[in-house]
Formats: structure tokens, C-alpha cells, sequence
């Protein structure tokens, strides 16, 4: 049964809905709409009616109908002011590439333009990017703040109070309040440091080191999963095989590869890709072979793939994280902040090559 108000025709009210969705950037500039008949099953109401409400829509220019294709949001349609967003990344040559192609899909399907900027992982030059963004009349923000480098709360408080809808992507308040309204859609870094142990374990693995930075902004989620998945699969916690330093020089590899071999470890999970693609050769010096004597999985999965032995890697849903937060800020900005916050999490997946083969 419908709940549509009684004062109003039937297919006028099917039109405001769907002109509602449309303003919140559900449905995106150029983006087709569901078929006529689906979106009577879901307003639980008969296709003349959708079909007479749609025609309210075409005769506003607001959508479009294209023979034998569908109906269409009308192309290059935006709200007032919402013509320029920015987003503010750490770096434009590493992860973060696949993330800004993610919100330029989005954007340009809503006939958004995008000013991005790098803050190079410097917080004096990330607040410099912001004003310039700001001045420069944008409608809302994207960020990837360099929380990890500074007073974390102190930086949100900042953003919160910028005056401008804003989406933090691939970085979140540590505990943030239950009511608080700062949307941001990330990857659960948690979930993808659980998931590359698990990943080992069934392989086979039983005897298992971690070898990781502990200066990025996903340092501490990583080995918080790392943490999590030794004790839910009750495999030992082998103290001397688990290092962490804000950075591997070869010595320090070297001896990783050793604490390796002395620990019989069968196998390693590696933040991140280029600490993993260092150790393999270390590894062969103590005469361990990878994948059979120890399996090796990181995480980034950025230039996993190009190492010697080609390595399994936990790839985090980059180019859909940039979406979702650009999609999410457009929505925003649409309903002039009174959209609802959000709160995402994307689980990462994990692509398997050669450094893991079973060992079953």
C-alpha cells in the first residue's frame, strides 16, 4: 500500500518523489532511471500512473526519454552552485590515482567540474589548499586529511567548522561522537588486514609474521586486523616475528629475513606493497623460497603485481571509495546540507597470485 498524501493526485506525488531522488543525486546527470515498470513495484503503483508522472518530468526538462533506450536525467544538469567541487589528496602518484578517478566518474556524469590539489602529506600546505579552494568558491570539499600527522581532533574541528559540505574519503575520526554530522566513506582497513590472515591461514599457514610500516594513516587499522585474526584463528602470536618500524632499509630487511628462517615462519602479511617486494629477495638468501616454504600476502596492491614473484595483495575498493564520496558530497550539496550523514565502510578484496599458492 502506498502512503502518498490524498490531497494530490496519485502520479503528481510519484513525481515530486522522484524529483526528490533526482535533486539528491541519486540519480546522477546522464544517469539512466529505472524501468517504468520497476519503479511502480517499488512505489506500489500501476505503470499508467509512473508513466504519466515521468511525462511531468520530461515536460520540466528534468529527465529525458530515448527510444528503445530508456529515460535519462537530463545531461549536464546541475544545481545552482554546485558547478566546482575540490578534493584535497596526500598524493596524486600513489593509492590515491585510482580514488580521484573514482570521483572524477561521478562528477562528470553529474556535469560537475573538480579542482584537485595535493597537499604532498604536509598539513601547513593541506590548510593552504583548503583556503585556496574556499576562495575560490567551491561548493563542497573532498579530503583525505593528514590526520596521522598532527592533532587529529583539532584538524576535524577544523573541517567541521569550514562552512562548506564536506566528505573526508579514506580517512575518519578515530571515535567520533554518535550524533556527529561529518560524512566520510572509507576502506575498512580492519577488515582487509583480518581478511589477508585468514587469506594465509587457509593456505595453510600456521607460523605467521607481520613486517610493517607504522608511520601511514593505515598503520595502526592494519595490524589492529593483523591482531584481531591471529587470536579469532588461534594461531600463535610470535612476538619476535612481528615488527613494526616507520620505515625498511635493506639491513632491517635482511634481518626480517632472518628472524624469518630462525622462526620457521610459513608465512608473512607485509605493509605494504614495497616492503613485501624488498623482503622477497632477502628471503631467498636464507634459502626460503616464496611461495613454497612461506607465503606472502600486503596491502595496497599497487605495484604488488609487478614484483619478482608476483604478490597476493588486499586491494582496497579505491575507485569506488572516490565515487561513493563524490556522489555523497553532490548529495550534499543538493539538499544544501540537509541530506543525512554518512558513515561507510568498504571491505576490501584480495587479489591471489603467485606469493600465496596453496600449500594444501
Amino acid at each position: 500500500m502506498n502512503s502518498f498524501p490524498r490531497e494530490r493526485t496519485l502520479f503528481e506525488s510519484v513525481a515530486t518523489k522522484l524529483r526528490t531522488r533526482i535533486d539528491a543525486g541519486e540519480w546522477a546527470s546522464g544517469v539512466r532511471l529505472p524501468t517504468e515498470k520497476a519503479l511502480a513495484e517499488q512505489f506500489s503503483v500501476g505503470l499508467n500512473t509512473v508513466r504519466r508522472a515521468v511525462e511531468i518530468l520530461v515536460n520540466d526538462g528534468l529527465v529525458v526519454r530515448r527510444q528503445g533506450s530508456g529515460t535519462y536525467v537530463t545531461p549536464q544538469r546541475t544545481e545552482t552552485g554546485s558547478r566546482f567541487v575540490g578534493a584535497i589528496v596526500p598524493s596524486t602518484s600513489y593509492y590515491f590515482p585510482t580514488v580521484i578517478a573514482g570521483i572524477e566518474r561521478a562528477t562528470g556524469a553529474a556535469g560537475v567540474r573538480m579542482l584537485l590539489a595535493s597537499s604532498d602529506y604536509d598539513h601547513d600546505r593541506e590548510l593552504m589548499r583548503v583556503r585556496e579552494m574556499i576562495e575560490s568558491g567551491v561548493s563542497g570539499l573532498l579530503i583525505a586529511p593528514t590526520l596521522h600527522l598532527g592533532d587529529a581532533e583539532a584538524q576535524l574541528d577544523a573541517i567541521r567548522a569550514l562552512g562548506v559540505p564536506t566528505v573526508l574519503v579514506e580517512r575518519r575520526p578515530s571515535t567520533p561522537e554518535p550524533d556527529d554530522r561529518l560524512s566520510y566513506i572509507v576502506t575498512d582497513v580492519v577488515g582487509g588486514g583480518f581478511a589477508a590472515v585468514r587469506h594465509l591461514v587457509e593456505q595453510g599457514c600456521t607460523r605467521i609474521g607481520f613486517m610493517g610500516r607504522s608511520d601511514t594513516a593505515t598503520a595502526d587499522d592494519v595490524f589492529a586486523g593483523f591482531e584481531r585474526a591471529i587470536a579469532a584463528f588461534d594461531v600463535p602470536r610470535l612476538t619476535d616475528a612481528i615488527v613494526r618500524r616507520p620505515s625498511w632499509e635493506r639491513d632491517e630487511l635482511a634481518d626480517f629475513a632472518a628472524i624469518a628462517k630462525e622462526q620457521r615462519l610459513d608465512g608473512v602479511f607485509c605493509l605494504g606493497d614495497r616492503e613485501a617486494t624488498a623482503l622477497i629477495p632477502r628471503l631467498r638468501a636464507q634459502d626460503i623460497s616464496v611461495p613454497d616454504d612461506l607465503a606472502v600476502i600486503c596491502y595496497d596492491d599497487e605495484v604488488a603485481g609487478l614484483a619478482e614473484v608476483p604478490l597476493t595483495a588486499v586491494s582496497p575498493p579505491k575507485f569506488e571509495v572516490g565515487r561513493l564520496a563524490a556522489n555523497t558530497l553532490l548529495r550534499l550539496i543538493a539538499t544544501q546540507g540537509a541530506a543525512a550523514a554518512v558513515r561507510t565502510r568498504l571491505l576490501p578484496s584480495i587479489n591471489i597470485r603467485e606469493s600465496s599458492r596453496s600449500r594444501l
